[in-house]
Formats: C-alpha cells, structure tokens, sequence
C-alpha cells in the first residue's frame, strides 16, 4: 500500500488549496482513487490538512 498511500498523499496535496480541502473534493478524490473516504481523512490529519464545506455541517 505504499505507492498508493504516496499517491493518495500526493492528489490530496493537489486539490488542498491553503491548507484545506473541500468536502466535495474529498468524495471525489475516494472516488477517482477507489479508497475509503476515512483514508482520504487520515491522510489529512497527517498532512495537516483540514477539511472545510463538509456537507453534513460537521466541519
């Protein structure tokens, strides 16, 4: 899972625009990289990333 952890690491680094990612954004980064929205959210928390619009109004 290595490379795909980098490239999961590397898309989110990509669609962040200063330091924060759109929830929209985080659904279709899951999609288009077939892996669970919660990697998509570890990989933030390790990034210091946060997330912003989440659409259930949790964030």
């Amino acid at each position: 899972m290595g490379d795909l952890r980098e490239t999961i690491q590397e898309a989110v680094r990509n669609a962040a625009v200063g330091g924060r990612l759109s929830c929209e954004k985080a659904h279709e980064l899951r999609t288009k990289l077939d892996v669970p929205l919660q990697e998509i959210g570890r990989i933030c928390n390790e990034l210091n990333i946060r997330i912003k619009d989440c659409q259930l109004g949790c964030f």
